[in-house]
């Protein structure tokens, strides 16, 4: 029996079926590569889905974590936390006059979102309105909330009834945007890059337009940064590529290194609308959690991270679209920013992928023809630039090019 075959076996046996694994069991990681049962390298493209920004086992990362293990692992959020609040000072500068609240992942960031949307209405405002407006393509998270706001059926199927109070209008249509809007629209919640939907990003216009709405309607903007924060894309919030001014920002993925760990942050005037006992968690904002978080940011400050992932992804793009020129038949567009890459192919590109990862390239395939490339964000060019050479070679292959 096979390694592969050995994992698929146990993991049919013992643990639910809600993933389509990889053919792929990873024994350990370092930096920007990972290693099999059989000590096969691979190249990671995909980086725990755009979580291990600084790529696997950062030595300074690991270190804060045995320092802090050795310290306090955990007391619950019934005290007062140092770690807590030297994280939050330093979340909260990058989004000033703000407040945090610490979870456990997207999914829970997302959800506290939804939440103090609809207690800032009712508590501060003293209004009714509770809807949210989401996009197609969109995707916010699988708990009953974030996934009624999600914009994709597949993600919902099998769940329903599902939540009241979401709205989900045509991606990038202003016209649609602008009479979906009534007297119980509460917020307009969007990931200015989409993520799972494809790479996608929303058009200037078309946040412009948002911006405007929320203002003439007094609309809460919730952007959803769960994958494209943390520099991802040559900014520390991807949103600032659009000079846009959220109300509510959610986080998680890259946050702490590789640790699960989420916040939501919001203008204090919004945020003034949670009070003791109407949100909480028990694991969220763990002194653990908090510390890799804060050597997170801090390595990522200090090693230029950000401009970093902005000349790499330029770089990768570049690259990307001489392969386009090459075999303008298959790929339809290059799109992203940053270190947040998508390629659609024309055609399913399921045996791409695979012939891929057979080369040593782990990356990831979403809505059936886009190739998602999400690299630690300290991944060296030569690295890039051998991928866009591999994935030359097998665009040159009419069998793996077939429907």
């Amino acid at each position: 029996m096979s390694e592969v075959d050995f994992f698929q076996k146990n993991t049919s046996d013992y643990i639910c079926p809600t993933y389509a694994r990889y053919p792929l069991a990873v024994k350990k990681a370092k930096g920007c590569k990972l290693y099999d049962f059989e000590d096969r390298e691979y190249l990671d493209l995909l980086a725990g889905i755009s979580v291990c920004n600084l790529g696997h086992s950062h030595p300074e990362i690991v270190e804060s974590i045995k320092q802090q293990a050795e310290k306090l692992i955990h007391v619950s959020n019934l005290f007062y936390q140092e770690e807590q609040i030297q994280l939050a000072r330093k979340l909260t500068a990058t989004f000033p006059d703000s407040k945090a609240f610490f979870c456990n992942s997207g999914a829970e960031a997302n959800e506290g979102a939804i939440k103090l949307t609809r207690r800032y209405m009712q508590k501060i405002k003293n209004q009714t309105r509770f809807e949210i407006i989401t996009l197609t393509g969109s995707f916010h998270g699988r708990t009953m909330a974030t996934l009624t706001a999600t914009g994709q059926d597949k993600i919902k199927d099998g769940f329903a009834p599902l939540l009241p109070g979401f709205k989900i209008i045509r991606f990038n249509d202003e016209q649609h945007l602008e009479q979906s809007i009534t007297k119980d629209t509460a917020a307009i919640m969007i990931e200015v890059i989409q993520g799972e939907g494809g790479v996608k990003p929303v058009t200037k216009s078309f946040v412009a337009k948002i911006s405007e709405l929320c203002q003439k309607h007094d609309l809460l903007l919730i952007v959803d940064e769960i994958q494209t924060g943390i520099a991802r894309t040559g900014r520390f919030w991807a949103h600032e590529h659009y000079q846009l001014k959220p109300d509510i920002i959610t986080t998680a993925k890259a946050l702490a290194g590789g640790l699960p760990m989420g916040a939501v942050l919001a203008r204090n005037n919004v945020a003034s609308a949670f009070g003791p006992g109407t949100h909480g968690t028990t694991f969220g904002g763990s002194p653990i959690s908090c510390m890799a978080a804060l050597k997170t940011l801090e390595i990522i400050e200090r090693d230029n991270i950000i401009s970093m992932a902005a000349q790499k992804g330029l770089m990768l793009q570049a690259e990307l679209e001489n392969v386009k020129k090459r075999h303008p038949e298959k790929i339809r567009e290059i799109r992203g920013q940053g270190l947040m890459v998508g390629i659609e192919l024309t055609f399913p590109g399921n045996k791409i992928w695979l012939a891929l990862l057979e080369k040593g390239f782990v990356l990831n395939l979403t809505q059936d023809t886009v190739l998602r490339l999400l690299p630690p964000l300290i991944i060296e060019e030569d690295h890039l630039k051998s991928f866009a050479v591999a994935l030359d070679q097998l665009l040159g292959s009419k069998e793996l090019c077939e429907p």
